[in-house]
């Protein structure tokens, strides 16, 4: 588990199924992963997985807790996609009643600090669908620099994708 000044990033847990699975079928939260809903047994399914690697590797694409109160807000960490099997990417899903109040960025920065103390990570991604402004302004104001863009297929879906990273060194230097 990590924690930052106002949340708790931890494994999922039985209560956060039902609002990850809500989340998940919101239609502008999935927008631009790929635009499809969901199911309860495909959002279950994930959270399972992320479990299981968050053991076996120490990253993963863990829940979101605000301190305050138990809220659950989403989700955010590291894996590891089969576009570039090489690089961890960082990203994060949250619900809509929780975007805009900078927990994305929050969550984000403490992986970065797992990615690159802990893990000792050379770089870390992150890949978006090239219109989410609001993802590539989560990256930005990680620090991170655009990097590419690309055309990236998921599940038969081609994607035109923008790909930000940031290094250890540019990351460390930025802590200064």
């Amino acid at each position: 588990m990590r924690t930052t000044e106002r949340l708790l990033l931890r494994p999922f847990q039985a209560s956060d199924l039902e609002p990850w699975a809500a989340l998940n079928t919101d239609p502008e939260v999935v927008r631009y992963l790929g635009g499809e809903p969901l199911t309860r047994a495909a959002s279950d399914l994930i959270a399972e997985q992320v479990n299981a690697q968050y053991a076996a590797e120490n990253f993963g694409f863990l829940a979101i807790e605000r301190r305050s109160d138990g809220a659950f807000l989403g989700a955010c960490g590291l894996s590891r996609e089969q576009w570039y099997p090489d690089d961890l990417q960082l990203g994060w899903r949250l619900a809509r009643e929780h975007w805009g109040h900078g927990y994305a960025t929050e969550a984000a920065a403490s992986w970065l600090t797992h990615a690159f103390l802990e893990l000792e990570l050379p770089r870390v991604i992150a890949v978006t669908d090239t219109p989410n402004l609001r993802s590539i302004a989560v990256m930005r104001r990680l620090g991170m620099t655009f990097d590419h863009t690309a055309e990236l297929e998921e599940d038969g879906v081609t994607f035109d994708a923008t790909i930000y990273s940031i290094t250890a060194t540019a990351w460390r230097d930025a802590a200064r």
